[in-house]
């Protein structure tokens, strides 16, 4: 259903749909004094939950592209094959239990056994991504596990055996290598051991020959004795020598025999289960979460006005009236459930009877009010043309003036070009004004004439069509940019409209000081897509009465007649349409 077909239905049947809405009803609760609202600007769990209730459809889409990220993911990078095989060592001559298990650990991840196993594999990537391809992990004091991963079952189950054979051929080297370091380095100790028998012997032989004397016979003494320890030295070491050659070549042989393989590798078992929680469901779990932290950040520091008691500080005025959102955002009107629908035409009903309530009667002449749209001029045109059509089709004659841009009022009426065109079918009687688009700030029927300049001919033709009109209703919007001076030219009331969380406390005072400037009295606030959670009253502090406060209330219901409301004293009172359903 469209807008225009939404609002032309007149809904005269009663408040059906209007009781059990859970915003408040029209109405002015005073209080001692106020403080901007309990809790206003506190971050809540509530207030939380209600800009994620608020934010669902960006949530749903964080979390739909999560989704489709980790579904990305799992298919780019498919789980590799992995094989694994243990191998077993035996330890060397110099080597002990479970720390040599972990020095040969550390010596299967060296870049010498890895470039050994690309070489057999025939393989030409990086040594340092080789290296990520496989683990080890120690089993056990003797035990070494190898895991290879790889695209295919073939290329871990190759990749394993590759591994786990160039770490027993490096071991091995290893062992022999270091037997050889140990027997050099004994045999070097034994040639210089020999040697110093040697010189000390050349020595003793020259101190023999030499004439006799005590000075000769305690050297020659000393002599002889040193030799005698150094070749004590050189018997153990060749002892020494002797022994290490009959245990450490054994040794070394068998333990470079004795380590292996215990089993060739073998493909591991894939658990698919894994991935698809790994990826898809940590996709859509992640997507969900930055959805919940983004619309979190942004409830904490936005500074868009969502509680009437924000609001009505913000306006200088009280609102009177909230409302769910009037029009559909996102979603087409096509695709609202039913009582989405209901709900919608049943706010409009209500926004329209509380224009209907605070617009002046007067004695004799032509009614008028204001809505000033702050941000949403198509959901404020909303019920101003639902009240147009249901005053017209009590046989008033209407005049509707469209100062917003697109004139969306004057749309739904169905006038899209500028000028003056009567609207309307079945005697209601509607006129709609639409300026010039070089007209920025038109002046209306309710000027005067000034020094500066004489009406235009826009607003000879607006007072001429208000010369028998019962009621001007004028759709406006005010920008600081071109101030609001022609605004009491069309009506001496306002009832400025604001959608809850599209404008900032700034831009509402802004719209409300232009009023004032204007000398436009702000008479109520309509605070539409009101939140669920908002406790606020959106009320004034209480103050004196002046004597357009002082009035009376009273409803006459003339035979034949639907219900009026009249005032008394100061000639001020609600004015609406005969039947039009109270909100």
């Amino acid at each position: 259903m469209s807008e225009s077909e939404l609002v032309s239905r007149p809904f005269l049947t009663g408040t059906d749909g209007a009781a059990a809405r859970p915003w408040p009803d029209d109405g002015r609760a005073a209080a001692d004094g106020w403080d901007g609202g309990a809790g206003a600007g506190l971050v809540s769990l509530a207030h939380l939950t209600a800009a994620i209730r608020r934010s669902a459809l960006l949530c749903c889409i964080m979390t739909i592209v999560g989704l489709a990220a980790g579904c990305g993911l799992y298919v780019a990078l498919p789980a590799p094959y992995q094989a694994s095989t243990s191998v077993v060592l035996t330890d060397g001559p110099y080597e002990t239990g479970l720390p040599s298990a972990t020095d040969d650990k550390a010596f299967a991840q060296t870049p010498a056994v890895a470039a050994a196993a690309m070489h057999e594999l025939g393989l030409s990537q990086s040594i340092s991504s080789f290296l990520t391809d496989y683990a080890v992990t120690v089993a056990s004091a003797r035990v070494l596990i190898v895991t290879f991963s790889a695209p295919t079952a073939g290329q871990a189950v190759r990749g394993a055996n590759a591994v786990a054979a160039q770490l027993l051929r490096f071991r091995a080297r290893l062992l022999v290598q270091q037997q050889q370091q140990v027997l050099a380095a004994l045999s070097q100790q034994v040639d210089q051991a020999r040697q110093k028998v040697r010189s000390i012997t050349l020595q003793v032989g020259r101190a023999s020959a030499q004439p006799a004397s005590p000075a000769q016979s305690l050297r020659l003494h000393n002599l002889r004795a040193e030799r005698r320890t150094a070749t004590a030295s050189l018997a153990s070491l060749q002892q020494t020598f002797a022994g290490d050659v009959a245990t450490v070549e054994p040794a070394t042989a068998a333990a470079v025999k004795g380590s292996r393989a215990l089993y060739a590798a073998v493909p591991l078992p894939r658990s698919q289960l894994k991935r698809i929680l790994l990826y898809p469901v940590a996709g859509l779990a992640g997507g969900l979460a930055f959805g919940l932290v983004i619309v979190s950040i942004r409830a904490m520091v936005s500074d868009r006005l969502r509680q009437r008691d924000a609001v009505a500080h913000a306006l200088g005025a009280p609102v009177r009236l909230s409302t769910g959102p009037l029009r559909p955002g996102r979603l087409s009107p096509a695709s609202l459930t039913p009582r989405r629908r209901s709900a919608r035409r049943a706010d409009i009903a209500r926004a329209a009877a509380h224009l209907g309530r605070v617009v002046p009667e007067l004695a004799d002449g032509m009614a008028t009010l204001a809505v000033v749209a702050v941000d949403d001029p198509r959901a404020a045109a909303l019920p101003l043309v639902f009240l147009a059509t249901s005053c017209a089709q009590q046989g008033k004659h209407v005049v509707v003036a469209d100062l917003a841009p697109g004139a969306p009022a004057a749309r739904m009426l169905g006038s899209r070009r500028p000028g003056i065109k009567a609207v309307g079918s079945e005697g209601a009687h509607i006129t709609v004004a639409i300026p010039g688009h070089d007209d920025l700030a038109p002046s209306g029927p309710l000027g005067r004439r000034t020094a500066w300049g004489q009406p235009s001919p826009f607003t000879h033709a607006v007072g001429a069509a208000c010369a028998d009109a019962d009621l001007l209703l004028t759709l406006v919007t005010l920008d600081p940019s071109a101030g609001g001076e022609h605004l009491p030219t069309w009506a001496t009331d306002a009832v400025v409209v604001v959608t809850a969380g599209r404008s900032t406390w700034t831009r509402v005072n802004a719209v409300a000081e232009l009023v004032r400037l204007s000398g436009t009295r702000i008479v109520s606030a309509v605070l539409l897509a009101a939140d669920r959670t908002d406790e606020s009253l959106g009320a004034l502090p209480r103050h004196e009465p002046d004597h357009h406060d002082q009035v009376v209330l009273t409803a006459l219901r003339p035979e034949g007649s639907g219900p009026v409301l009249r005032t008394e004293g100061a000639g001020r009172h609600g004015w609406m349409a005969d039947g039009l359903p109270s909100a």
